[in-house]
Parts: C-alpha cells; sequence; structure tokens
C-alpha cells in the first residue's frame, strides 16, 4: 500500500482518482450467503438466478368478463349484440373441468384460469347481463386471444432473471417469490463501525461547558452508512485516551467489516487518532486536490480472525466529512456489498446561477440543489454558505457540483454533477 506520511513531513498532494482507486482495491466485495428471499431484501445478489417456474403458470384472464369462441361472437355490435347462453363460472383460485363450446359463454374473473375451449374473453364492460345471469349480450367483436394471459407470458421456466450484483428490491424479491425463490445467494451486507473522537464533544444532552460543542458528525455517518445499504455499529464517542481508542478500534475489527471516523486526518503535530492508527494500521495519509475534505486516511487494520478491515479516516469538519463520505467511503462500502455501480449517478447539468470559485488547482465540490427543468435536463445552483464547518445550509442539497480548477461556471453553463438524490 503506498504511504502518504504524516508529521513533520508534507504529505504529496494526490487526484481525486487516484485515492479513489487506492482504496477501491484494497475494499474487496464481501463472501457471500444465503439468505431467506424476506431477509434478502437490499442485498445484492452474489450469483445469476434462472426461473425454477414459468409465471404465469397457467393461461389466466386479464379482465373480469365472459370467456367464449371469438368466432361466436364475430357479428357482436352495439346496436346488434350477440346473445349467448352462461354455462359456468370460474374465479380466480378455482377452475373448471367444462370445455367451452362454441356459442357459450363462461363467466371469469381477472387472474382465474382459461377454461378448456376458450381462445378469447370479452371484458365485462362491454356485455349486459340478462335472465338472471343465465345469459349475456356481448356488444362488441373480438381478436382470437383477446385478454388472455399465456402461461409463461411473464417468465418462463429456464430463463435467466437477474445476474449477479442485482440488487433485491421489492420489485426483485417479488419476482423472485413468483418463480419459488425461497433463499437466494446474496453478498454479505457489511457492518460498519462508526465513532467520533475528542474530549470536546457533548452527546448526552447536558450543558455545554467552555470548549465543548455537540457531537453531530457521527450521528451523520451512522445515516450515511445506513443509506449506502449497510449495517451501521455504533460505537460511540471516544475520549482523547490512545488506550480506550485503541480498544475501541480492536474492537470495532473483530464485529465488524469496515470502520468509519471523523477528525485527526489533517497536518497538525499530535492526535490521539493519528496517533493510535498509524501505531496498529497499515495507514495512508492523504492530501487529496478536492475542496472540501481535502485531508483523507486509509488503511487497513487486522482483526485478531486474520481479517483485513478498512478504515476510512474522514475530516472532521461536517461538510468536509460528508462530501470524503460521497466521494470515496461510500463507493467503496458499496463495492464490498456486491454492487457493480458502486458510485452515484453524475449528469452534466445546466448552472441556474453561477458558481464562483478562485484558481487553486483544486477540483471545488459545491454543494447545490438539482432539480429537473421543463428542458428535460438537470438544473442546478448553489445552496448559501459553502464553509466546510457549515453543514446546515448543505443539509438541504441533493447534488454536489465537481467545478474544475479556475473561475467558476457561468449562469447557462454545463457543470459535471453527482446526484445525492433528486425529488
Amino acid at each position: 500500500m503506498p504511504r502518504y506520511r504524516c508529521g513533520g513531513t508534507v504529505q504529496p498532494v494526490i487526484d481525486l482518482a487516484d485515492a479513489q482507486r487506492h482504496v477501491m482495491e484494497h475494499c474487496p466485495v464481501l463472501p457471500a450467503r444465503g439468505a431467506p428471499l424476506r431477509e434478502a431484501v437490499g442485498h445484492v445478489l452474489a450469483a445469476p438466478v434462472t426461473a425454477s417456474e414459468s409465471v404465469p403458470p397457467f393461461a389466466n384472464s386479464a379482465v373480469d368478463g365472459y370467456a367464449l369462441v371469438a368466432s361466436s361472437v364475430s357479428s357482436a355490435s352495439v346496436a346488434s349484440p350477440v346473445v349467448l347462453p352462461v354455462v359456468g363460472e370460474v374465479a380466480a383460485g378455482a377452475h373448471t373441468e367444462r370445455v367451452l363450446q362454441t356459442g357459450e359463454a363462461i363467466r371469469i374473473m381477472t387472474g382465474a384460469p382459461v377454461p378448456a375451449g376458450v381462445d378469447a374473453i370479452v371484458m365485462v364492460e362491454d356485455t349486459e347481463r340478462l335472465d338472471g345471469g343465465n345469459s349475456v349480450a356481448v356488444r362488441t367483436s373480438i381478436d382470437v386471444g383477446a385478454a388472455i394471459r399465456a402461461a409463461g407470458d411473464d417468465v418462463r421456466e429456464g430463463e435467466l432473471l437477474y445476474e449477479a450484483g442485482t440488487q433485491i428490491t421489492g420489485a426483485v424479491a417479488a419476482v423472485l417469490a413468483s418463480v419459488n425463490a425461497r433463499s437466494v445467494l446474496v453478498t454479505r451486507r457489511p457492518r460498519v463501525a462508526v465513532l467520533s473522537t475528542g474530549d470536546e464533544l457533548v452527546d448526552d444532552g447536558g450543558q455545554l461547558a467552555p470548549g465543548q460543542i455537540r457531537e453531530s458528525n457521527r450521528t451523520m455517518l451512522l445515516a450515511l452508512v445506513a443509506d449506502a445499504g449497510c449495517d451501521a455499529v455504533d460505537m460511540g464517542s471516544v475520549r482523547d485516551d490512545e488506550a480506550a481508542l485503541e480498544r475501541v478500534l480492536r474492537d470495532a475489527a473483530s464485529s465488524c467489516d469496515a470502520i468509519v471516523t471523523s477528525g485527526g486526518v489533517s497536518m497538525g503535530d499530535y492526535d490521539v487518532v493519528k496517533a493510535v492508527l498509524s501505531r496498529i494500521a497499515d495507514m495512508s495519509w492523504m492530501q487529496i486536490a478536492i475542496r472540501p475534505a481535502k485531508p483523507f486516511a486509509f488503511g487497513l487494520l487486522s482483526a485478531a480472525d486474520g481479517r483485513e478491515v478498512p478504515v476510512f479516516g474522514l475530516p472532521g469538519n461536517p461538510v468536509s466529512s460528508l462530501v470524503s463520505f460521497e466521494l470515496i467511503a461510500r463507493p467503496a462500502l458499496r463495492q464490498m456489498a456486491g454492487h457493480l455501480e458502486p458510485r452515484r449517478p453524475t449528469v452534466d447539468a445546466v448552472a441556474d446561477a453561477p458558481i464562483r470559485r478562485r484558481p487553486d488547482g483544486k477540483i471545488h465540490f459545491v454543494r447545490v440543489t438539482a432539480r429537473f427543468g421543463d428542458d428535460g435536463r438537470v438544473h442546478v445552483q448553489p445552496v448559501g454558505a459553502q464553509g466546510s464547518h457549515q453543514l446546515s445550509a448543505t443539509s438541504l442539497a441533493n447534488g454536489l457540483a465537481a467545478v474544475p480548477d479556475g473561475d467558476g461556471v457561468a449562469v447557462g453553463g454545463t457543470v459535471r454533477t453527482i446526484l445525492l438524490s433528486l425529488g
């Protein structure tokens, strides 16, 4: 693993792509496991799934109406309906042994099996019930096959349904249930430990003493980890005590697949996080050519069982912490979960307001609100304050506009934008 040293040595500034590549290379996909279907929702398939049954398993009605032989009503119209005797009825979940003859009709409900002899179904809206239901007037002609769902019309037995890497959404789970896939092989969802450090942090609701602040980064990161599809594990706030921090980190490594911390990754002379991680883990301390979130740390901490557990050291400023999580930690965690495309979608958006900046050799990730315009394109404009400590404005952003080095983007200009969400 390349080493970007900390302490008194100046850390080289590296490109974002290099930092991302380095992290992704050390965050392999987790092992697969079998899971009952309902517990598998949200996971990613670790193997292809082939249909063991056809869907639907039998020809069935697409409407409530009357099953018949299409030629029986070839002359039917509103002005001159054709009257047929109703010789039976079949509801969803039932069936009939009756073989329909030309000139007869069977009342049928949506989803019910199509009786033998039937080649079309007329919807109830095009009929009139007569003689207490013993006969029906059909007011339209219909084609052979009308309103009949053929067996296997949705899925055929033996068909490849989903490739490995497919996320199991509610709709995917429904399809798997329809072919009797009661359990599936999925990539194990990463358990991610989240912790904060610092004597200044207060999270017990008590009064603030001089120099203290409310804990917020851990609260944010727990939510971001969960939103990424991982199981977030709250390891609490740890005081600035090396022995205590080492104990928490080793406990996290023994029970989790990755660790996320915030703070202690900048160029300061001393920090407990830096001191402990430099001693117990193989760390890279980076300065990335972006703003915010220039400082970032990544490394591997050996667990007692021999696993190498990734450690993501995010900056302490809340906006920097959020941005570095989105750019680097989130894609890596989703790769570990088996996602084939772990990054968020990125689009060329139209700037509805000027996005100003000064040249400094960095890419600026400006927090923006994004929306679809009447032209079908995504339009963005910066949220309020853009300081790395000013989270309140950033909290309403749903995009990160990547503004290249230079003077910024004028109104109407195009800016590459990562979509965090798009309502």
